[in-house]
């Protein structure tokens, strides 16, 4: 993956909501990442967790639309996914390792929701209300 300095940054960005794909330009190549691949490995800590393996699993986001993108500083993306996920910032890094890489991420993903036992399309269970203290 290239790294945080010297990864390209896209002279263009096209959301193409019919396809559910983002289209990053650069200069000659082009390179496209499936919203639902971008959301089940978001980099936000809400889905890889606060170390390693606490990871949570995302399913059911296969119909996932971005419905907003917004630009962060000089190097990334935060987008606004449909089902109200929006905490995950897009590094240029990690967006073409992600566009570059995509077949490999797509098994990796899929390996990772078999050997939990879980359906791609199985929607994820609601939040736990948090518990606090009630007076």
């Amino acid at each position: 993956m290239a790294d945080h300095d010297t990864a390209p940054i896209p002279t263009g960005i096209t959301l193409h909501q019919r396809s559910r794909v983002l289209e990053l330009v650069y200069g000659e190549r082009s390179l496209r990442i499936p919203y639902e691949l971008m959301r089940v490995l978001s980099p936000s800590a809400e889905v890889r967790g606060h170390g390693p393996g606490q990871a949570i699993p995302q399913t059911g986001k296969r119909e996932v639309e971005i419905t907003g993108i917004e630009p962060v500083g000089n190097y990334g993306l935060r987008p606004v996914f449909s089902d109200g996920h929006a905490s995950g910032i897009y590094t240029w890094a990690f967006l073409w390792d992600l566009g570059a890489n995509a077949d490999a991420h797509w098994q990796s993903y899929f390996d990772q929701i078999k050997a939990a036992g879980l359906d791609r399309d199985r929607p994820m269970p609601a939040a736990p209300a948090p518990r606090g203290h009630q007076h």
